[in-house]
């Protein structure tokens, strides 16, 4: 299928005040940012019609922008040597495309395509959010974006564009549709249709606002160093694989899991493995478990840390699935509000920290037993509504990277999940038919 690339520009955002804020400001990163994967991440939406023009869509981006600048903004480094986002409005990059064949099945599975429908540009230099519009001949929409990690964390980002389809929303509302086209609450909006002589239009409110300050994990003093950091978020040095040629490509491929059928699956393997006890990296939110101080749902920037169960293969192999989810369970539970405030305060230890590097930028899981999973239930991608309708389909771009797995809420809406997996293509066989073993 060809897709035509019409336009590509940046976008700036709009502000409706006579002044606007200062283009040199600099937000550091926080630890959290810092020890993040610093790549893009890329992902899709299909939308049905009928869908917004790509000028509403732009419009409505515009106005989002001005609230969420970070995302507008470049990665820098300040004179104290730390990574920073500079606030310096220079745009998001917008790409518009169109396909003069229908969407089709295009979407039902995993597929090199998928990478032709969202920008995939790493240039340091380049947008920190990017967004790739294709329309389709039977009129389907898919929604392409890629995101730099360390701008925010999947449920912060969720954030944003769940203030972007709002922007959408009150857009339609201000040009005078009979019907409200997503879940606002129509009658507490009302006040800004007509507000001192002006429109909707004039003057978007964005919903919600989010919380820019990232200083605000603050280390105790004395720093109170209760767990060790130094093999877990971070290393001594960058340990880059050396790998001779591979002769297998590597593929993604996804699976679709019931409610019903995740009641009764079971994971089972065969084969010997000669490594003792592999690891599975699973990410922790800490939103949900600091206290001190309590961080808001609009905080906008990363708060994961990793959990890392571990098992020997053989107990794996003849335990019940009960083992695992216990190991994943009391993995998960050691990440506290302790741990994360220990993490806090290793991180702002020069001490501590001297020689020490991110064991994210190291870490390598090609021709290795251990699992990265990105799990995503309990993100709302699905509130994405631009304007119309939602999303009848969500999902992560096509990702090549061995032993990465996705997990994401399927679009059934009532349960179901869905996971994209990315195994070299001679093992993607062998993990099909582990998904046929039930209890």
């Amino acid at each position: 299928m060809k897709i035509n690339r019409e336009s590509s520009r940046l976008l700036k955002p709009t502000y409706y005040t006579p002044t606007h804020p200062p283009t040199d400001a600099l937000i550091p990163l926080s630890p959290f940012d810092n020890v993040t994967f610093q790549t893009n991440v890329s992902f899709l939406y299909a939308f049905k019609p009928p869908n917004p023009s790509n000028e509403v869509i732009e419009q409505g981006l515009r106005r989002l922008l001005a609230e969420y600048r970070e995302f507008a903004g470049r990665l820098t480094f300040d004179g104290k040597g730390r990574q920073c986002i500079l606030l310096n409005d220079e745009g998001i990059r917008f790409v518009e495309a169109t396909s003069g064949s229908p969407l089709g099945s295009l979407m039902d599975k995993p597929s090199p395509y998928y990478l032709d429908l969202h920008p995939h540009s790493t240039a340091i230099e380049e947008a920190l959010f990017q967004v790739h519009l294709t329309r389709f001949s039977c009129s389907s929409l898919v929604v392409g974006c890629t995101v730099h990690h360390a701008v925010s964390d999947a449920l912060s980002l969720s954030l944003f564009l769940t203030a972007w389809a709002q922007t959408l929303c009150l857009w339609f509302l201000g040009g005078g549709l009979h019907r409200p086209p997503c879940s606002l609450d129509v009658q507490s909006l009302s006040h800004f249709l007509i507000a001192g002589g002006q429109t909707v239009r004039d003057g978007i409110p964005v919903l919600p606002l989010p919380l820019h300050d990232r200083s605000i994990f603050v280390p105790h003093n004395p720093p109170h160093f209760q767990f060790q950091h130094s093999e877990i978020e971070y290393a001594a040095h960058h340990r880059t694989a050396k790998h001779p040629e591979l002769q297998h490509t590597i593929v993604m491929e996804g699976a679709h899991f019931s409610s019903e059928f995740l009641a009764k699956f079971k994971s089972k393997a065969s084969g010997e493995y000669p490594y003792d006890k592999p690891y599975t990296a699973l990410p922790v939110n800490g939103c949900f478990r600091m206290r001190s101080p309590t961080v808001p749902m609009s905080y906008l920037g990363n708060q994961v840390l990793w959990a890392w169960p571990r098992s020997k293969v053989k107990d794996l192999l003849s335990k019940p699935v009960g083992h695992a989810a216990r190991l994943i369970h009391d993995a998960v539970a050691r990440v506290d509000e302790d741990y994360i405030r220990s993490f806090i305060d290793f991180s702002s230890s020069k001490e501590k920290m001297e020689a020490l590097m991110p064991s994210a930028y190291g870490r390598d899981v090609v021709l290795s037993p251990n699992l990265e999973v990105s799990s995503w239930l309990n993100i709302p991608f699905y509130d994405m509504d631009c304007g119309t309708n939602s999303p009848y389909l969500f999902v992560p771009s096509y990702e090549r990277v061995e032993g990465f797995l996705h997990i994401v809420p399927s679009s059934t809406g009532v349960g179901d999940v869905d996971a994209f997996v990315s195994l070299f293509d001679k093992d993607m066989g062998s993990f099909i038919d582990a998904l046929y073993y039930l209890d």
